[in-house]
């Protein structure tokens, strides 16, 4: 189960990754789970901690952003499917101060004497994720 902070409860989310969305890396509330954060954070313990980041190249911008958001999803998701019994996932960066943000430049390039864009697309600050287990 993937948890993020919600002022003072933890909740439980649903990956919302969209290369067409202003906020292109995204959670949604499932209301599948709900925990005060101090409470929950009193009662488990940090066990892991991943730093997620992921890249992507290639000629059509959209194809380039969603190519990086499916491999940063990958990883999370993979993080996520292995958990053991009473283990959570809860996602640490905070809105406004470490949240990661897509980055993508844009590179002039001449194939077969024509020219054309290239682009580069990057998470900017990475998606730091702790696995907790009840203690």
């Amino acid at each position: 189960m993937i948890l993020l902070r919600y002022g003072t409860t933890i909740q439980s989310v649903e990956p919302n990754f969209d290369s067409k969305a202003f906020t292109e890396i995204g959670f949604r509330r499932d209301r599948g789970y709900s925990s005060l954060a101090s409470d929950f954070l009193d009662g488990h313990e940090r066990v892991s901690e991943h730093l997620l980041e992921a890249e992507a190249e290639g000629d059509v911008q959209d194809e380039v952003e969603s190519a990086m958001l499916a491999q940063l999803l990958d990883q999370l998701e993979k993080i996520d499917g292995d958990l053991g019994e009473g283990e959570f996932v809860l996602i640490e960066n905070e809105k406004g101060e470490d949240y990661p943000r897509t980055r993508t430049r844009m590179k002039d390039v001449v194939v077969d004497g024509d020219n054309r864009f290239h682009f580069y697309s990057s998470v900017s600050s990475p998606l730091k994720v702790g696995v907790f287990k009840a203690s």
